[in-house]
C-alpha cells in the first residue's frame, strides 16, 4: 500500500487531529502518500438541539464508520471521548495516540475561576456530565446548552452570551488557544469524561496492511488508561451522552482508576476508586463499575436511556 485516505469530520480541531496522525504516519513510513478525507456528520448537521435528545455523540461516528466498510477510507480518526461503546461488527480501534490533558478548561472574559463565579453566572456547555458535576459542586450557577466547534463557541462567549463556558483543555491547547484558558479544573472537582484528550484510530479488522502500518502510533500507557475507562462506560452501559466519568492515572505501573455517576441536577453524585496493574485495566474498569451499580449507579442512569 503506497496510498492511505484518513476520514475525519470537517471541523478544524477534527482536521488537525487527522493532519497530526498523518504526519505521525509519514515520519514512520516516509515513501507512504497519506489523504486526508472530510466527512460531513449528522452531529456536524445537528447543532441546534442537545446531543442527548439526538442520539450522543455517536453521531459523529456513523458516516465515518459507513465510509470504513465500504472501503472508500482505510482509517478514521476520533476524539476518544466521542467513541461509543460498542463498534460496528468488522471495526476496531487498535491504536490511542499519546493522550494530551484530559481535564476541562474553563474559558471566562470576567472570571478567573469556578470559585469566583457569582450566582446566577451562566455557564455553557453540552455535556451532561459537566452540568452534573458543576451543578454538584456550585448549585448557585445556571448552565445553558452550548454546541458548535471550538471556534463558534468561544465566538459566542465573546458575545456575551454565557459568563464562562467549559471545552475540554486538549482541544484549546491543540488549536494553540491556551491563551484563552483561564483555569484548568482540577479533577477533584471535574472528573474527565471517559477517553478526554485522547485520539484513536479506527480501521477494518480485516485489513492487515493497514493495521500493520498505524501500529507504531500505538502509545501503551494512554493505550491502559483508555481501556480502564472505556470497560466502566461498558459495564455500566452507560453511552457518551450520561452524566457518567472515568479517569485512569498511572504511577509506578499501576493504574488509579475514579469513575463517577451523578444526576444532571447535582443532587446525587456517586464515585468509585481502584488501583490495579496496567496489564489489569479492562478488569479494573468493570470492578469500579460494579462498584458504582452497588451504589445505585444504575437507577440513575436509567432516567438517561433511550
Amino acid at each position: 500500500m503506497t496510498t492511505i485516505k484518513i476520514g475525519t469530520r470537517r471541523s478544524q480541531l477534527a482536521l488537525w487531529q487527522a493532519n497530526h496522525v498523518r504526519d505521525a504516519l509519514c515520519k514512520v513510513h516516509p515513501d507512504l502518500e497519506v489523504e486526508i478525507v472530510g466527512i460531513s456528520t449528522q452531529g456536524d448537521r445537528t447543532l441546534d438541539v442537545p446531543l442527548a435528545t439526538e442520539g450522543g455523540k455517536g453521531l459523529f461516528l456513523k458516516e465515518l464508520e459507513q465510509e470504513l466498510l465500504t472501503g472508500d477510507i482505510d482509517l478514521a480518526v476520533h476524539s476518544m471521548k466521542d467513541v461509543t461503546v460498542s463498534l460496528p461488527l468488522g471495526l476496531h480501534i487498535p491504536v490511542i495516540c499519546l493522550r494530551e490533558d484530559p481535564h476541562d478548561a474553563l474559558v471566562s472574559n470576567q472570571y478567573a475561576d469556578l470559585s469566583g463565579l457569582p450566582e446566577g453566572a451562566v455557564v455553557g456547555t453540552c455535556s451532561v456530565r459537566r452540568q452534573c458535576m458543576l451543578k454538584h459542586r456550585y448549585p448557585v450557577l445556571r448552565t445553558e446548552n452550548l454546541r458548535g466547534n471550538v471556534n463558534t463557541r468561544l465566538k459566542r462567549l465573546d458575545a456575551g452570551e454565557y459568563d464562562a463556558i467549559i471545552l475540554a483543555a486538549s482541544g484549546l491547547k491543540r488549536l494553540e488557544l491556551s491563551a484563552r484558558i483561564q483555569q484548568i479544573i482540577p479533577a477533584d472537582l471535574m472528573l474527565p469524561a471517559v477517553g478526554q484528550g485522547a485520539l484513536g484510530i479506527e480501521c477494518r479488522q480485516d485489513n492487515a496492511e493497514v493495521n500493520h502500518l498505524i501500529a507504531p502510533l500505538d502509545h501503551l500507557v494512554s493505550h491502559c488508561r483508555i481501556s480502564a475507562e472505556r470497560a466502566v462506560n461498558e459495564a455500566l452501559s452507560g453511552g457518551c451522552h450520561v452524566p457518567l466519568a472515568a479517569y485512569a492515572e498511572v504511577s509506578e505501573n499501576e493504574l488509579h482508576l475514579t469513575a463517577q455517576v451523578g444526576r444532571i441536577d447535582g443532587s446525587e453524585l456517586l464515585t468509585a476508586r481502584a488501583t490495579g496493574p496496567l496489564s489489569e485495566a479492562v478488569p479494573l474498569g468493570r470492578a469500579v463499575a460494579q462498584d458504582l451499580i452497588a451504589q445505585g449507579a444504575q437507577q440513575i442512569l436509567m432516567a438517561y436511556a433511550g
